[in-house]
């Protein structure tokens, strides 16, 4: 039976907003919200538990600019430096530019292509990954550049009784790696060496508002699982990775210029497009991510630290950079 969509706030008030579910596990359109000014408190309880349930929510034609995406992020949490690695968009250290060509999309045909090559959860190499992210679309091709997304919790149940009670107990290592470039000098190779990162998860985590167990696995930075041999954590890690982007569990979202979207960076990951780079139309949009804490384990377990520090709000990491 095919989802209706939800009123909620009540049918009648101006606050009411409507809840449109796109896909079975994952993914829902949100109408009736004005992103840029605050949310009325009902309609902020409203989208939070349209987050939590559908895992990425999108919002159609809202045309926001800097400050007002940062305003709005801020009414869900606190909003870290643009990219921990990467910078920030000059005036505005909250905001990460996700330009066609921008730094981390450098020298990308150097690697091997398998079905979830580029599949990720934002920045899971740091203790603490973010624990949501909000981007913006400005300029949209006509067409191509789609974004997907996948439900780790609904992939997590979808592994039989055996399989989760392996998975459990397992912890993975992400990181950053520095990538092969012919020329000396790569620009992602330095932003690396500038700040390296790298962290343990557990394979599985509990989710800290749901309580979901999540099947934690970013397949472009989580590089081994802890404990295995490297063919056994290989095998078993793509066996993980062709389960979780399973086209069931996903959603795909067609951007038009002013759109939002809004994801549980602790049980998705998304799929940024590469059809873009055959194409002479550009792409730009702005993304900012928020404060997370370390993950923790179906064992009570925290994530740990590697290498690096954690990621900061915006404000104390400009204050960390000052002081060096």
């Amino acid at each position: 039976m095919v989802a209706s969509p939800q009123r909620t706030a009540g049918a009648n008030t101006p606050e009411a907003i409507e809840v449109t579910p796109l896909t079975l596990h994952i993914g829902a359109e949100i109408r009736g919200a004005d992103l840029s000014r605050p949310l009325p408190p009902e309609q902020l309880k409203d989208v939070r538990d349209a987050f939590l349930k559908w895992k990425v929510v999108f919002f159609r034609d809202q045309h926001l600019d800097h400050a007002q995406h940062v305003a709005m992020a801020r009414q869900f949490g606190e909003p870290t430096i643009g990219h921990a690695v990467f910078g920030h968009v000059e005036g505005h250290p909250e905001i990460y530019s996700v330009a066609k060509n921008r730094t981390a999309n450098e020298n990308r045909t150097a690697t091997m292509v398998t079905p979830w090559s580029g599949w990720h959860t934002d920045i899971t190499a740091a203790v603490n990954p973010p624990s949501a992210s909000i981007l913006r679309g400005v300029t949209i091709p006509p067409y191509g550049g789609d974004t997907f997304w996948t439900n780790l919790a609904a992939a997590y149940k979808g592994l039989s009784p055996t399989m989760r009670g392996f998975v459990d107990g397992l912890r993975g290592i992400h990181k950053y790696v520095p990538r092969e470039n012919p020329q000396a000098g790569s620009v992602y190779n330095e932003r690396l060496k500038r700040r390296a990162l790298a962290s343990e998860h557990p394979l599985v985590t509990v989710h800290a508002e749901t309580g979901e167990r999540v099947l934690f696995v970013s397949p472009t930075y989580v590089k081994s699982i802890a404990g295995l041999t490297p063919r056994e954590s290989q095998k078993i890690l793509e066996m993980l990775w062709e389960h979780v982007t399973r086209p069931e569990y996903t959603v795909r979202f067609k951007w038009n210029e002013g759109d939002i979207a809004f994801w549980d960076n602790r049980s998705t990951s998304h799929l940024a497009p590469t059809d873009i780079f055959e194409s002479d139309y550009d792409r730009q949009l702005y993304r900012i991510t928020l404060v997370g804490e370390p993950l923790i384990g179906v064992d009570g377990k925290p994530s740990t630290s590697i290498e690096g520090v954690p990621i900061l709000s915006a404000e104390q990491e400009l204050r960390m950079m000052a002081a060096q």
